[in-house]
């Protein structure tokens, strides 16, 4: 008879592991995340990562589609595990907009999956922070969302300073780009096809999108124009092609006084090439690089999607969110030396040398814990050598020692692990209180 099959050890490609060391990191940016949106006022929710694989099917040709780890049910119902958050807040809105309080501030830490090319800070699954204001329709929203990210890069060290800034923030207005392509003649149809060529200039080049513009049916006069447009850095120069009365531009001039106030205006930069990649953006849309360009991938991305509702069968109501991603920023933090070291969590190892202590091993650890502390005991009877290695590379604060001499004196032996190793003997009685 042949043996038995050993299974793969590594994760599904594409996907990750969390390993305690690496889930307490996790759980330190899940933590950051949840103090920022707290401090600017947001409650968080939660949905199933199974929607109707309808949610996120478009007719705009936008990438996400093919990339969906779709299927049918058991009951033949056509699914998918969610990609990004945003529809399922649609959902979720919709299902309660009669009863709910407008404007809503809401953020969430989901899990998205999308089948997509491995490369550097891209797997095939990512945790996502996602902050979006639905019902208010004003400028002020945009700008309260980026002044919420930037309060959390400079939480984790990132340098926001007026002088060398660690990251930018490189925003456009979807309405430019439209208005200009609909009063060159092209369709809205169109212009959607167009947003997504667009938004992969930075990784193709000039040469390849002009080509692809003018497959979609752009006039190669027209495509050349877009470009020009797609180069400007300032609102200045924008304002000198377009003109004040830009719906487009005048948000931007409102969003940079409102960003003024807030402490970041010096993180923005005008950059009409922005488009982000989903058709369902409207507005204002922005992305978030780290200017040392360890990563060549924006850390995070959002924008203004006030149509999504009603293409879904919902009321009119304005939103506007952002997501961030763990995978690029985990990355760009560690790659800048900015990843903190995180403790176990364990204060103290209790360590029976027999079997026969291990009664009062269990009432010392049962007692320390109603004290509110973390402890671990050590049933290994393994040599005194291994066991205060083992407690140290815990990083535990105390070491309880007990071994035949003591138990027969009524007493336990205490080490302390900060270096000095100092030790001191507690009479167990005090355990019985």
């Amino acid at each position: 008879m042949g043996g038995k099959q050993r299974i793969a050890t590594k994760p599904i490609k594409g996907m990750r592991d969390f390993f305690p060391e690496e889930l307490r990191l996790r759980k330190w940016l899940f933590d950051s995340w949840r103090s920022v949106a707290a401090a600017y006022g947001f409650q968080e929710y939660d949905n199933p990562p199974l929607e109707p694989e309808a949610l996120y099917i478009r007719k705009a040709g936008d990438e996400i589609t093919g990339q969906l780890y779709n299927f049918a049910d058991k009951s033949n119902r056509r699914i998918s595990l969610r990609p990004e958050m945003t529809p399922s807040l649609a959902r979720m809105v919709m299902a309660q907009a009669k009863s709910l309080r407008f404007p809503l501030r809401w953020f969430s830490i989901p899990q998205c999956f999308r089948y997509e090319r491995m490369q550097k800070g891209r797997t095939r699954e990512h945790f996502q922070w996602n902050m979006d204001i639905v019902g208010l329709d004003t400028v002020v929203a945009e700008a309260e969302l980026m002044s919420a990210q930037a309060d959390f890069f400079r939480r984790v060290g990132l340098p926001c300073d007026v002088d060398s800034p660690g990251i930018v923030f490189r925003v456009s207005n979807r309405k430019i780009l439209e208005s200009f392509l609909l009063d060159a003649g092209l369709s809205f149809e169109k212009f959607a096809a167009v947003c997504v060529i667009v938004d992969k200039k930075d990784k193709i080049g000039e040469q390849e999108t002009r080509k692809l513009l003018t497959e979609v049916g752009v006039q190669e006069s027209l495509a050349d124009k877009i470009l020009t447009l797609l180069g400007i850095r300032s609102l200045a120069s924008l304002t000198e092609l377009l003109g004040t009365e830009n719906p487009g531009v005048t948000e931007l001039q409102e969003l940079v006084e409102h960003a003024k106030h807030m402490g970041f205006a010096h993180l923005i930069q005008i950059d009409i090439s922005v488009v982000r990649g989903l058709s369902y953006y409207t507005g204002i849309v922005w992305e978030v690089f780290d200017t040392g360009g360890v990563v060549p991938r924006s850390i995070a991305g959002g924008g203004r999607y006030d149509k999504l509702l009603n293409s879904l069968g919902g009321p009119d109501l304005s939103m506007v969110g952002f997501g961030m991603g763990d995978v690029v920023l985990l990355l760009v933090l560690a790659e800048r030396g900015l990843l903190p070291e995180l403790k176990t969590g364990i204060t103290d190892v209790v360590y029976p040398m027999d079997a026969a202590q291990f009664g009062i091993a269990q009432r010392i650890a049962s007692y320390l814990r109603r004290q509110g502390r973390n402890v671990s005991v050590d049933y290994t009877k393994r040599r005194f050598k291994h066991v205060i290695r083992g407690a140290e590379e815990a990083q535990a604060d105390r070491l309880w020692i007990l071994g035949s001499s003591e138990i027969e004196a009524g007493q336990v032996k205490v080490r302390q692990l900060d270096g000095s190793r100092k030790e001191e003997l507690v009479p167990l009685e005090t355990f019985t209180k």
